[in-house]
């Protein structure tokens, strides 16, 4: 068996005296998506920082089997890591093709002169992005702001495209839309590890699923199993979730 595209061993982040992860054990293989779910202040989002190098870490993330020492962001994205933080970042007074062609940047820095071909992938997988090509960022509503940051990250071309909290803030109907997307990416050739407070929504495009509390790894398992699983019903998956799913 090949090694995971990602992996994660005895992972651990500190904010000074305070340890946010510890010994988190993950695994992205190609072609997967893989999504951590939790409660606020998990530490999910802390993972993802810290897996693209915006975090100092302990323990060991791993490329293909290659132990990356120093994970820093120009690194993870040389070895095709993107991340889509929860804020999404978008640059509102910059259009929509300038944001895109923005995220083909590092390409471009490195002699790959394929922008324009990129951008007409980016606009196959979003049709919207296509017409509102020329509007501001800020015009645009949550969801194609969501669309727009996804694209720009796929600018870069990566194997693994890490979300964070895509759904936020969006109405029901635009979630669905946007995770559909996201399952479509593994076409593309793209594994996705999706960290999401929609626990259902999640767990319903994911090929499987980790389950942090309080820093560490608390259950994990294929998401068919995890959606079916009475401890997840009854923490994450209640009348609340239903009804957000």
């Amino acid at each position: 068996m090949t090694a995971p595209l990602l992996e994660l061993k005895d992972f651990c982040v500190s904010y000074r005296a305070v340890e946010a992860l510890h010994g988190v054990a993950l695994q992205v293989r190609e072609g997967e998506i893989v999504t951590v779910i939790g409660p606020n202040g998990a530490g999910k989002t802390t993972l993802l920082c810290a897996a693209m190098g915006l975090l100092p870490s302990g323990g060991q993330l791993l490329l293909d089997g290659e132990r990356v020492a120093r994970p820093s962001v120009e690194a993870m994205v040389a070895r095709g890591v993107s991340l889509v933080p929860e804020r999404r970042e978008l640059f509102g007074e910059m259009s929509v093709e300038d944001n895109l062609l923005l995220g083909g940047f590092y390409r471009w820095r490195k002699g790959k002169r394929d922008q324009r071909e990129r951008m007409e992938e980016v606009f196959q997988i979003f049709p919207r992005l296509r017409e509102r090509h020329a509007q501001l960022a800020s015009t645009l509503s949550g969801g194609e702001r969501q669309m727009l940051a996804i694209g720009r990250a796929l600018m870069a071309r990566p194997r693994l495209l890490m979300l964070d909290e895509p759904s936020l803030g969006l109405a029901p109907l635009i979630v669905r839309e946007v995770l559909q997307v996201v399952s479509s990416l593994r076409k593309h050739g793209v594994s996705v590890l999706l960290v999401e407070q929609n626990a259902r929504a999640a767990l319903q495009v994911a090929d499987r699923g980790y389950v942090l509390e309080m820093g560490q790894v608390a259950l994990t398992g294929a998401a068919r199993d995890l959606l079916h699983d009475r401890r997840i019903i009854d923490t994450y998956l209640g009348i609340g979730s239903q009804k957000a799913a």
